[in-house]
């Protein structure tokens, strides 16, 4: 999923990866949408032993994945487009016209990763408590 920091030109790439039987998130990551960030997310999903990936088009998948375990095409793809929209719904710094936007790339990660904690993996949100 693509967001931007400060301004669009500042883009900034939400990476999921899903189980495909249960439908579960079982690694994300931010970046670029470049190869190193990809061959970073794919040595992350390392211990899962991935046999399958379902991917769009993009070039990066064709050229670090091997060809059997690659499958491009938009039927497989819909559980993370549902999982998007979601995250989009709730956190309108995704939201594509909004006046909502994050200024720094720490927080915009932070704030994003929090939802997907809290959303899908029923993390409660930590206590803020302040010392006066």
């Amino acid at each position: 999923m693509w967001s931007f920091v400060k301004n669009k030109k500042n883009q900034r790439w939400l990476w999921l990866a899903l189980d495909h039987e249960t439908k579960n998130i079982i690694a994300y990551m931010f970046g670029k949408r470049k190869d190193d960030v990809f061959i970073k997310f794919k040595e992350l999903l390392k211990p899962f032993n991935i046999t399958r990936f379902y991917t769009d088009d993009w070039g990066s998948y064709q050229r670090h994945l091997n060809k059997s375990e690659h499958i491009i095409g938009k039927n497989n793809t819909q559980i993370i487009e549902r999982k998007n929209l979601v995250l989009r719904t709730r956190v309108k710094r995704l939201s594509r016209k909004t006046i909502c936007y994050s200024k720094s790339v720490e927080m915009h990660d932070i704030v994003i990763g929090l939802a997907i904690n809290v959303i899908w993996f029923n993390t409660p949100l930590p206590l803020f408590v302040s010392h006066f």
